[in-house]
């Protein structure tokens, strides 16, 4: 018996959202409507897809395996539609990016609106995430990833090069005085990224520069957001080291320590094989390549 193309549409919902209420949600049918369609499913299939307790559903095991095959499934379907839908001599359809909530907050989003201006017939949804979403499955169209991928089916392409500075407030530098040598920072508070998948391995290369045993300066504050590290720094709570790309965000700080030659972060443009000749992924890729070079505005 072929499976249902409904059914199966219906399952992939509850699998992704854990109970038949939030799935009936997102599909706009009832809860009941919801346990017909996985019931009718679990009868034509004779194995079950869901343990059902209390807190919600689980897959089970048959159900783990055909949820992966169906999520490929609908990715590749999503795929091929907005290639067969987009227009040849024009770029049109939504493009899915996603990037590290950094260089997605301080960068890109201010300058969306001239993208937007330039391709009205393009719609984007911005997904920020540092741990990085997997391509392959089209959980995002493009990524800009701030490390090579890994992935060997990815296309890849280097688009920026960004330095580091390291800013403390006025205030802060008045009470506890301006470091001289990198050695100085032993005595002073750090502001540096939480060990919770840092977007690149280099992000917290001040608490070891000028430390000859290899060892870190214990930091002040630890905490996974270039955002959060820059309103502690201009709130006076002590020094960080922040990248290039924040740009008018810094004004009003003080750099510190200006000799220091730090380790480089790589910007890479990545998508997968299957969007190569995409009209939308070209053009958002010329449009960066040319923002970038363009220096900030």
């Amino acid at each position: 018996m072929p499976l249902d193309w409904d059914k199966l549409r219906v399952f992939h919902a509850v699998a992704e959202a854990g109970s038949f209420t939030h799935a009936g949600e997102n599909l706009n049918l009832s809860q009941s409507a919801v346990s017909r369609q996985i019931q009718s499913l679990e009868e034509s299939l004779s194995v079950p897809l869901f343990h059902r307790h209390a807190r919600g559903l689980i897959l089970t095991e048959s159900g783990e395996t055909l949820n992966r095959t169906v999520r490929e499934v609908f990715a590749k379907l999503a795929m091929t539609e907005a290639l067969l839908t987009e227009g040849r001599e024009r770029a049109a359809g939504r493009l899915k990016i996603t990037t590290t909530t950094g260089f997605g907050s301080a960068w890109l989003a201010p300058r969306l609106h001239r993208f937007l201006e330039l391709h009205p017939e393009v719609s984007v949804s911005v997904l920020l995430d540092d741990a990085g979403l997997d391509l392959a499955m089209r959980e995002a169209d493009v990524a800009i990833r701030m490390h090579p991928p890994k992935q060997p089916d990815l296309i890849q392409r280097h688009i920026a090069s960004f330095g580091w500075k390291v800013y403390g407030s006025a205030e802060y530098l008045k009470q506890h005085g301006m470091p001289a040598r990198p050695e100085d920072l032993d005595a002073h508070r750090l502001v540096v990224w939480g060990d919770y998948r840092p977007p690149t391995e280099e992000m917290n290369w001040l608490a070891e520069v000028g430390r000859h045993s290899g060892s870190q300066r214990r930091a002040a504050v630890e905490v996974n957001s270039l955002s959060a590290m820059l309103r502690a720094v201009q709130s006076g709570l002590g020094l960080a080291a922040l990248p290039d790309f924040i740009g008018s965000d810094l004004s009003g700080l003080v750099q510190v320590l200006p000799d220091l030659k730090p380790p480089r972060m790589n910007a890479y443009f990545v998508y997968p094989e299957e969007m190569r000749n995409s009209k939308r992924v070209s053009v958002f890729r010329d449009f960066l390549v040319a923002e970038l070079a363009a220096g900030p505005t």
